[in-house]
């Protein structure tokens, strides 16, 4: 008995016990500083004659904005619906604008390996030159020397009499929003689904058989072809209708705030995403490279089928956060007045006097939407990393 009390560590100089009393005194200041926070904020409030509360959200916000997905009424409706505009707003250029930086950032990332020496060097300087210009001046310039620039609308110009540009934004032919629309989008994810789980047997056979893969390619054409059909017939697209000069009905219209604003973020995040891209090719073992030539693969099937899978591991990750950003700079499209979020509710605490609410709102409203993309993406990286047996 002796013995053990002997040997027993002093409370002082257990490790043990300083990790589990460190983190519990970690957990303790940072209750006390939002508890502080919280405090100063709440006699704050009292002292302006307000109270904490998100009952504003139901009072008539008696404000226009310059566009709406939704249907929006300065005169009836609430600050509540004005937000949720802005949220919708926001949405549209986050998931337009990760569609579109991922193709420009990958195009641009492979075409710095092409063997076209103007393809290569086109990439590079599109990489250093954007990446070095900060992205609220590459907005300004989309707005104010592109997208403002264009003619008035009685001078508008046309393209193929399908698509028009004006001063007033880009009109351009839209599928026509209603059930039947819904369907063949569904018809249209399920052969998408088909054709990737289709192609990876056609892969698995051709590698581990070594069958030519014939069947499983014309069922992927069949289902191309009808994927195709669906697009131009089945979704009854509508043309832009001109009625009076200059002034459309029908089809797609995009501001010049929101053209700007996704042209902008697309090509600026494109620029980060292509380099993401090239690095992580470069990551790729050289033996597997030259694996893939000895096996008589051309440069494109090399690419395609033995270096950008491997690659795709160390893609993700960075490309994950390049995709966050995006979601946080969109907050930028305040400086050309296009209604998202935060320029909504910008306009929304100035009116109601409720900066800490509104502030609370957007602060959720951005990590949210970081954190969908986060989780989203950490769904795909485990799907591509490479299974150990």
């Amino acid at each position: 008995m002796n013995s053990a009390n002997e040997h027993s560590i002093p409370l002082w100089r257990d490790e043990r016990f300083w990790r589990i009393a460190l983190q519990i005194l970690a957990i303790a200041i940072v209750i006390a500083v939002i508890s502080l926070l919280t405090y100063n904020v709440s006699v704050n409030l009292r002292r302006a004659g307000t109270e904490f509360g998100f009952n504003f959200l139901g009072t008539q916000a008696s404000f226009a904005i310059g566009e709406s997905l939704i249907p929006y009424d300065a005169a009836k409706d609430s600050y509540g619906r004005v937000l949720l505009a802005g949220l919708v707003n926001t949405l549209r250029v986050v998931i337009v604008g990760v569609i579109l930086t991922t193709i420009v950032g990958m195009a641009v990332g492979i075409a710095s390996f092409s063997n076209n020496w103007l393809l290569r060097k086109g990439s590079q300087v599109y990489v250093e030159l954007v990446r070095n210009v900060p992205l609220l001046l590459q907005l300004f310039f989309w707005y104010r020397a592109v997208f403002s620039k264009f003619p008035r609308p009685t001078e508008r110009l046309e393209v193929m009499g399908l698509v028009f540009l004006s001063n007033r934004g880009v009109f351009m032919p839209w599928p026509k929003l209603n059930w039947s629309l819904a369907f063949w989008c569904t018809v249209l994810v399920g052969l998408a689904i088909a054709t990737f789980v289709i192609w990876k047997m056609r892969t698995r056979a051709m590698v581990e058989s070594g069958d030519s893969g014939q069947p499983q390619l014309i069922a992927l054409g069949v289902m191309a072809i009808a994927a195709l059909f669906i697009i131009t017939i089945a979704f009854g697209w509508e043309r832009p209708i001109e009625g009076n000069p200059g002034v459309f009905s029908g089809g797609l219209r995009l501001t010049g705030e929101f053209s700007a604003l996704v042209t902008g973020l697309v090509f600026y995040t494109g620029a980060f995403i292509a380099e993401v891209v090239r690095g992580g090719i470069q990551a790729v073992p050289k033996g597997q490279w030259e694996a893939a030539r000895a096996l008589g693969l051309k440069s494109g099937l090399m690419m395609r089928l033995v270096v950008f899978p491997q690659a795709l591991r160390v893609i993700i990750p960075p490309l994950t956060n390049q995709y966050m950003n995006l979601a946080k700079n969109s907050s930028l499209g305040a400086a050309i007045a296009y209604a998202e979020i935060y320029n909504v509710a910008n306009t929304t605490y100035n009116q109601s006097g409720r900066p800490v609410e509104v502030m609370l709102i957007i602060m959720l409203t951005y990590l949210s939407m970081n954190l969908l993309i986060s989780v989203t993406m950490n769904q795909f990286n485990r799907m591509v990393q490479v299974q150990e047996r």
